[in-house]
């Protein structure tokens, strides 16, 4: 009966027939075989970014961002209310568990050549999603007021100061003053909390819609695509929609089992007058990072800066009309060429200026993550004895 009544309700007011045809053809769309698991990735994407909006809007129920009280929040959330603890490491968690989804989402398309004519536009929004990603954890970094987290952006600040001419600019309107202080977290607090949630919304709609309107990319040459019809495709509901639903279950486990069993420490509130040692960036901006200490602070600069723009650039680079990876041998192994550098600066990177016990001696990496036998203390101990001689 309420179901009758409900329906009689909204027929009175909508055309429900005209509106199911289009939802219907959507759903009913077939997808090209070659369509795999591989596909959900941006599905899984868009599940962190909701869990990251949902854990985030109940973090803000406690945290104040002030100088003076966030720091003291966050440790309020992580030991009184009920679940506050969870709730904090699922948004801890999620937001590095959403840059690697992403980052493999890009490398997906890349490999099954996604990007080609006619989805350049596609691939565009993509990379402005995959780059806001990486503010939305550079911002969010700060956020507790810890010390790791204070001096870390305050690296991060100095570098943006180092870009030519606007550096200076691009570093005051980050910090809000000469400092990091009160106006760099209230800055990064409504960049995190109004500004990126918005522009990756917008940024999104417009990605699904682009994608739905294309259809996904078939591994035939660019230009000699065919329609895929119902006989040859995979379904996209229920077959594509159970694919995604079982990921789903699988991620929210993945991400709540390393909230509980490898929890991030808040560690201590931040302090502009004690600088710890060996402040790094966190992990997926680390192999930048490494990068810029090989060169001069420009030329490092610049070098970092090719990444994004390569990446805007290659579906007008790459004028190879192959879709499949084993035909296309320069864009594959120009892809291992560059995961293998990230993994390789960010492994030096971590291992810098740290001492690692390695078969049964101590080395210490320096700042450039070279080995050298002996404590970091007797390390300085021998540079300074040279500057002596």
């Amino acid at each position: 009966m309420i179901k009758r009544l409900v329906d009689a309700w909204v027929r009175q007011r909508f055309d429900v027939d005209k509106m199911r045809g289009p939802v219907e053809k959507q759903l009913k769309k077939p997808l090209p075989h070659n369509v795999g698991w591989f596909h959900t990735l941006g599905s899984m994407s868009l599940f962190l970014f909701l869990s990251q909006v949902v854990t985030g809007i109940l973090l803000l129920v406690y945290y104040r961002p002030t100088v003076n009280e966030a720091f003291e929040s966050v440790k309020f959330i992580m030991t009184k209310p009920y679940m506050g603890w969870l709730y904090r490491q699922v948004h801890a968690w999620g937001a590095n568990l959403m840059v690697i989804v992403v980052f493999l989402h890009m490398l997906r398309t890349y490999i099954t050549g996604s990007y080609k004519k006619p989805r350049e536009v596609t691939w565009i929004f993509g990379v402005f999603l995959f780059i806001f990603t990486m503010i939305f954890g550079f911002t969010g970094y700060l956020l507790p007021w810890n010390q790791l987290a204070y001096w870390a952006t305050t690296v991060g600040t100095e570098v943006a100061g180092s870009v030519p001419i606007v550096g200076e600019w691009i570093r005051t309107l980050m910090r809000g003053g000469p400092s990091v202080g009160s106006e760099t977290l209230s800055r990064f607090f409504v960049i995190h909390v109004i500004i990126l949630p918005w522009l990756l919304v917008l940024l999104v709609l417009i990605h699904l819609f682009l994608v739905r309107l294309q259809g996904v990319a078939t591994m035939e040459r660019v230009d000699e695509e065919k329609e895929v019809d119902k006989a040859h495709g995979t379904p996209f509901f229920p077959t594509h929609v159970l694919k995604e639903g079982i990921v789903f279950y699988i991620l929210l486990g993945i991400l709540i089992t390393l909230a509980i069993l490898a929890p991030f420490d808040l560690g201590e509130k931040a302090d502009p007058l004690t600088t710890p040692h060996a402040i790094k960036p966190e992990w997926y901006f680390l192999p930048f990072y490494q990068v810029l200490k090989y060169f001069p602070k420009l030329a490092g600069i610049f070098v970092v800066t090719l990444a994004p723009i390569f990446l805007f650039l290659w579906p007008f680079l790459d004028r190879n009309k192959e879709r499949d990876p084993r035909k296309r041998p320069f864009a594959v192994g120009f892809c291992i060429l560059v995961l293998l550098s990230l993994f390789i600066f960010g492994v030096v990177g971590y291992l810098s200026e740290t001492e690692r016990q390695l078969f049964g001696k101590t080395y210490y990496f320096d700042v450039y993550g070279l080995p050298h036998a002996g404590t970091a203390a007797e390390h300085m101990a021998k540079l300074t004895d040279a500057e002596v001689k």
